[in-house]
């Protein structure tokens, strides 16, 4: 009796505005396999119909995708071969896919990158910042506060800083990464990218908000945006130690939250707290 070969699933990256980055691999996958896991069905279908290939469309996102993984899993292993695809670029950055690779992979079944566009790396690539070591940190919260406590964790990362953004809150988040950061901190917005009104400029985080805000146009689209990371060492462990200052303080006595606080960042005891030894 013969025993059936279990299938593949192939992690496809499919392009972020020019259909032309959609490369002879992917075209020739995702016209293989037996189904198409998608983020939105529609968006994939749309882009299946410009390309030329019918294949049945799946949908898989945040709200489901822990339910189904098993079934997919089950049809791996009676040896169909899957794609898993996002609205646009490579999946899992920023996007659905995790959890179905997590139990993939679990099952000892086989993972396959066939690689391509990606919005974080092409932003990068143009950005002309620092680009040997950086932290990619997606999309910041929606909230005001989240977004402010998260950009304040950040305030002391040497590495390059890379966040995607939305049209809705563009200037909010470009507001608070500069009072986060400074508003001399280099940085770089890389708007509707591969896509017809492609624009890249940058200077500082202040010279960007004044060209969003000048500019209706600005304000449309999707956003990467690329921020160099402290160069200052010192500056560095002076911003990380009032961070942690600040949270200890919420539960300690002001001294023993700043000699933790210095502790454990390395800034002088006496920058966080004025009380003396």
């Amino acid at each position: 009796m013969a025993v059936t070969q279990a299938g593949t699933l192939y992690v496809v990256a499919t392009p972020i505005g020019n259909l032309g980055d959609l490369t002879a691999r992917a075209r020739e996958v995702l016209a293989s396999v037996a189904a198409i896991c998608a983020e939105d069905t529609r968006h994939t279908r749309q882009l299946l119909g410009a390309v030329g290939i019918d294949r049945p469309l799946l949908a898989l996102h945040e709200h489901n995708e822990e339910d189904i993984a098993w079934k997919l899993v089950e049809r791996l292993r009676a040896g169909e071969s899957l794609a898993l695809v996002s609205d646009a670029g490579t999946p899992l950055v920023s996007d659905p896919g995790y959890r179905l690779v997590r139990e993939v992979r679990a099952a000892g079944l086989r993972v396959s990158p066939v690689p391509g566009a990606c919005a974080a790396i092409a932003a990068l690539s143009v950005a002309g910042i620092p680009s040997d070591r950086f932290c990619f940190e997606g999309f910041l919260p929606a909230k005001a506060s989240g977004r402010r406590e998260k950009l304040a964790a950040l305030s002391g990362e040497s590495r390059t800083l890379v966040f995607y953004e939305s049209s809705h809150r563009i200037e909010e988040s470009l507001a608070d990464m500069a009072a986060a950061f400074g508003g001399e901190r280099e940085a770089v917005l890389a708007r509707e990218l591969t896509k017809l009104f492609e624009t890249v400029f940058g200077d500082t985080l202040d010279d960007l908000i004044a060209k969003v805000a000048a500019d209706d146009n600005q304000r449309k689209g999707e956003f990467v945006i690329v921020v160099r990371g402290c160069e200052d060492d010192t500056e560095a462990r002076l911003l990380e130690g009032q961070r942690l200052y600040a949270k200890l303080a919420e539960h300690l006595k002001p001294s023993l939250a700043a000699k933790l606080a210095a502790d454990i960042s390395g800034a002088p005891r006496k920058a966080l707290y004025g009380g003396g030894e």
